[in-house]
């Protein structure tokens, strides 16, 4: 075997908070119908990468029943493979440990080269060019890098490189950045190098970015992958709706297309009707998906599967999840809604002047998006105002919930 792909899909995902509540990062759904994963095993397949081994951690269940055999990103066929492989002796407890708790798989395999993957990036990358540099490079390990502006370089790890593009560099999320080359998370390693690397380092909480290329970086030829087309993380909850709703953009405005009949991006798609639009219903800049029916007002935003929105509703700039119903009269602005919510007749969701941040996770909620769980119902005529956090588990009985609140 020449390559083998790991996919991190362990982490919970804190910082998307409601939505990771029952769900692992990569499992949140993303542009209508996919999960966030889907754009990673899509890259796998359409790369020609068939062997995935997917290691998972955290309420992995979703996952799970989403991927089963593969078939949708064509991994159930005979020449290909795809392994969910889960903590067997304790929790991962970085990156790297996630990979060395798998070490035994990844010796029977026996590949020539592995790639480490994280499931929770959106973006369209032919990883065939990626492996090629780092074979025409001659490199123990290749990093995938994207310039990044340098007022934000301290948030990610940063290489220097020299002109051939060999790291001499490298700092973990540094305070006085010398370079703007971040790190995707992406790396094509020599299988050989990368199992005497997560054998030799001794750290209980080892990670490729703290640990592995510092060591590395001693005495290994590290090269890196200069990659400048649509990447996004979308692990707040800022970041998770900006991406969803630049998708609503026109063509010409579009970084990533999902259009492009020569690199689909596959996913488990469940069987509903085709989409009913009301004689009423107004709707512009939108992502509507599988068997939603519109009689309403839609302003810049992504609905995915089964999302009703009743005559004399309004939606604008949000996204809504699966089986959601919006009843006449109600007015949703900058809101994240998870499934099978009912939003009542005449509810306000993202209303009045006041921006307070939230009383518990003020650096969660910073641009008036207010975020509910799912199964959620808002009764009739109730005011949500902004930066608001309703569990799935909470109960609604206020008239309105004052900017900053949070109910369990």
């Amino acid at each position: 075997m020449e390559t083998l792909a790991l996919i991190l899909a362990g982490g919970r995902g804190s910082r998307l908070d409601i939505l990771s509540e029952k769900r692992v990062k990569p499992a949140v759904p993303f542009a209508g119908k996919y999960r966030i994963v889907d754009f990673t095993l899509s890259n796998c397949t359409n790369s020609g990468v068939y062997n995935i081994a997917i290691l998972t951690q955290y309420l992995p269940l979703s996952l799970n029943e989403h991927i089963s055999k593969g078939k949708p990103w064509d991994l159930d066929r005979r020449d290909a493979s795809v392994v969910l492989l889960q903590p067997h002796k304790q929790w991962y407890a970085g990156t790297a440990d996630a990979v060395l708790q798998n070490i035994n798989y990844i010796k029977r395999l026996n590949p020539e080269y592995t790639l480490i993957l994280s499931g929770d990036h959106i973006y369209k990358m032919d990883y065939r060019d990626m492996i090629q540099t780092h074979k025409d490079s001659g490199s123990d390990l290749t990093i995938a890098v994207q310039p990044v502006p340098i007022d934000e370089a301290h948030r990610y790890g940063i290489l220097s490189a020299d002109k051939s593009g060999k790291i001499t560099k490298f700092s973990e999320k540094p305070q006085e950045p010398e370079s703007n080359l971040a790190s995707m998370g992406i790396y094509v390693f020599n299988t050989d190098v990368l199992l005497e690397a997560i054998q030799d380092v001794k750290d209980d909480n080892l990670d490729f970015g703290k640990h592995i290329i510092p060591h590395l970086l001693k005495s290994a030829h590290l090269q890196t992958y200069v990659f400048e087309d649509y990447w996004r993380d979308v692990g707040t909850y800022d970041s998770y709706l900006e991406a969803n709703l630049e998708l609503t953009n026109t063509i010409d405005k579009i970084q990533l297309d999902l259009y492009d009949r020569d690199w689909k991006f596959y996913t488990r798609s469940e069987e509903m009707p085709a989409v009913k639009i009301g004689s009423k219903a107004a709707i512009s800049q939108a992502l509507i998906s599988n068997g939603s029916i519109i009689a309403g007002n839609i302003q810049k935003c992504v609905l995915s599967p089964g999302v009703v929105i009743h005559p004399g509703a309004t939606v604008i700039n949000s996204v809504i999840l699966n089986d959601t119903e919006v009843l006449p009269g109600s007015y949703i602005e900058n809101a994240i809604i998870d499934k099978n919510c009912i939003i009542g007749p005449n509810a306000k969701i993202g209303h009045g002047e006041d921006y307070s941040l939230n009383k518990d996770k003020p650096e969660l909620l910073t641009k008036g998006i207010n975020v509910i769980g799912s199964k959620v119902i808002v009764p009739e005529g109730t005011v949500i105002e902004r930066h608001c956090r309703i569990f799935s588990s909470a109960v609604i009985k206020e008239k309105v919930i004052k900017s900053g609140s949070t109910l369990q």
